[in-house]
């Protein structure tokens, strides 16, 4: 047999597993049915799942009905569109049955066998418990019908075919139902179920591979959020996000109301939310009971502590100091700029514009936070506590690039900070117009 006539049945083999491996993953997984009433409690219950999970935020296009889908999500794979959770019959949720709806959760699977893409959190949601998902499904069941098609998808090839699903699949994703832990109080499972599963807050606070896939959903340990330059800071540093040194209603305060500025005898933090963070406070955590975020907040607290290594960059301005004339220029721009609400000594305002000395996140490592809000500015959430938040104007048609360098090293290294200058590269790698 010639290599040519070897080589087309090789080709052809393939061909045939890739068929039946891509026949094998579109026939809809059998899940068992559940015995539900849908009524007015469960339907209220499945509102409240809807705003743990920050459903709507996804699948609602900016201007559009709730739940009607057509939001993009910009991946480093391409966009793709959240789909439209209403009942409508045809371009919705109306002919799904709640199995459905529970293979989608729980398989990351549609209605017909289609692989879904792991946009869908479906990694975290399969955590989800089958009388939450019922409910969950019960409640958009409830909702207006708006009949409004889902975009197509515009992934590139070979990322957009069912075949690259499964085959992702196969490594990163296993289907599972959270266990409760024993060896922990019934507050610390409650949380979390809540932070691992609905909450998929590994979806942000987890650094992903160059396939896009997280390590589990416990490793909180912090990562930029691909295409947004938006850093999630890790949950487990102290120096970061991590609250193991916070009291619990500090940690309550801060998800409720979305700032946290109590301070007395030395004792408490300051911390207010922004960016994506701002929008979860937003969209879902000022909703919870506070039986639920207590239970957030003794999980998180509860969570092992690591730390960052220092970056390179700190250790090159360990070496060789500070330029003088950056450090010079960063602070007239500062306070030509930014004193008038920061304070000269960088002290803020209580209640209004946060405090730079000493602030976690002016000393990361990373320095994406800062450039983001400097250049595009900010609102920390409107809530019941926080009615009115002061805001941080946009300095993007302002500043250049080797002003803005200069602003963060001054501030990184003044009223007590010691972290790394920042250099004009670095702030044009971070800047990004999706960043706001």
């Amino acid at each position: 047999m010639t290599w040519l006539k070897r080589l087309a049945l090789f080709g052809f083999a393939v061909l045939l597993v890739m068929a039946g491996l891509s026949w094998w993953w579109g026939r809809p997984v059998a899940v068992a049915s559940s015995e539900f009433e849908s009524n007015a409690t469960q339907v209220e219950r499945g509102a409240y799942l809807a705003r743990a999970g920050n459903c709507m935020a996804c699948h609602t296009a900016r201007g559009g009905l709730p739940y009607a889908g057509g939001r993009g999500i910009e991946t480093p794979f391409g966009m793709v569109y959240a789909s439209n959770l209403t009942p409508d019959v045809r371009t919705g949720l109306g002919s799904w049955r709640r199995d459905d709806f529970w293979r989608a959760l729980h398989h990351g699977q549609s209605r017909d066998g289609r692989l879904l893409y792991p946009a869908f959190p479906y990694t975290n949601t399969t955590l989800v418990s089958r009388p939450d998902s019922d409910a969950l499904f019960a409640f958009l069941q409830s909702l207006p019908a708006v009949e409004q098609a889902t975009p197509a998808h515009q992934v590139a090839w070979p990322f957009n075919t069912q075949l690259a699903l499964g085959a992702w699949r196969s490594l990163y994703f296993s289907p599972g139902l959270y266990q409760a832990d024993p060896a922990h109080s019934e507050a610390w499972n409650r949380g979390a179920y809540l932070v691992k599963g609905l909450g998929h807050c590994s979806a942000c606070h987890t650094a992903r591979n160059a396939l896009g896939a997280t390590r589990d959903a416990l490793d909180l340990a912090g990562g930029l959020i691909p295409l947004q330059n938006w850093y999630a800071p890790s949950l487990t540093d102290p120096a970061e996000a991590g609250v193991s040194q916070w009291s619990v209603d500090e940690v309550v305060r801060l998800l409720k109301h979305g700032v946290t500025d109590e301070v007395k005898n030395g004792v408490g933090h300051r911390a207010w939310v922004s960016g994506p963070m701002g929008e979860v406070v937003q969209g879902s955590t000022q909703y919870l009971s506070d039986a639920d975020l207590r239970a957030m907040a003794v999980f998180l607290q509860g969570l092992p502590v690591s730390q960052h290594q220092a970056a390179g960059s700190m250790l090159i301005t360990r070496q060789f100091g500070l330029s003088s004339a950056k450090m010079a220029q960063g602070q007239a721009l500062y306070e030509k700029h930014c004193a008038q609400c920061h304070g000269e000594q960088g002290q803020g305002q209580a209640g209004a514009y946060p405090t730079l000395s000493g602030n976690r996140a002016v000393n990361m490592h990373t320095t994406a936070n800062l450039v983001q809000m400097l250049l595009y500015g900010g609102y920390s959430p409107a809530t019941q506590g926080n009615p009115r938040p002061y805001g941080m104007p946009p300095y993007v048609l302002v500043l250049k690039d080797s002003e803005v360098a200069a602003i963060l090293t001054y501030v990184r290294n003044s009223w007590g900070n010691d972290a790394a200058e920042v250099s004009e590269v670095e702030v044009n790698r971070h800047r990004s117009t999706q960043g706001h």
